[in-house]
């Protein structure tokens, strides 16, 4: 099963506030635990929203709004995809995480071909496939 954990934003990287070379060395050394576990599939960190857009779409239209989006208490930093057996074992790598006092990580199941049961065909999964094999996933 894969798993996406979002990393919320805050003020400091929502300013732009880069990490120092050690909160990068920690995190450099917990995704290398990952990589060498198998577990980790991708993971990245997010430019500011003030760099971003949302797109709104209304009665057939698409609307462009330029960021920063300061009205969101939502906003994602970063993130990993992770594959793992269940959502303990996810939890469990997770809450080994270098965050600090106050952080709250969300983890989600990725949605995978077989939750869609019959409503995705076989020309739909044949399509699905070569999806994957154009952007390089397996």
């Amino acid at each position: 099963m894969r798993f996406m954990v979002m990393v919320p934003a805050d003020a400091d990287t929502e300013a732009g506030v880069m990490p120092t070379e050690e909160q990068l060395a920690e995190m450099g050394a917990y995704n290398e635990k990952l990589a060498e576990a198998g577990v980790m599939v991708s993971g990245d960190g997010l430019h500011p929203t003030s760099k971003g857009r949302r797109i709104q779409f209304t009665d057939g239209e698409a609307n462009v709004i330029d960021g920063p989006f300061s009205e969101s208490k939502e906003l994602i930093a970063g993130y990993w995809i992770l594959q793992c057996d269940s959502l303990d074992d996810v939890t469990e790598w997770i809450r080994k995480a270098p965050f600090g006092a106050g952080t709250q990580l969300e983890i989600r199941q990725v949605f995978e071909a077989d939750d869609f049961g019959e409503a995705f065909t076989p020309e739909l999964r044949e399509q699905e496939d070569r999806i994957r094999a154009t952007i390089g996933e397996d």
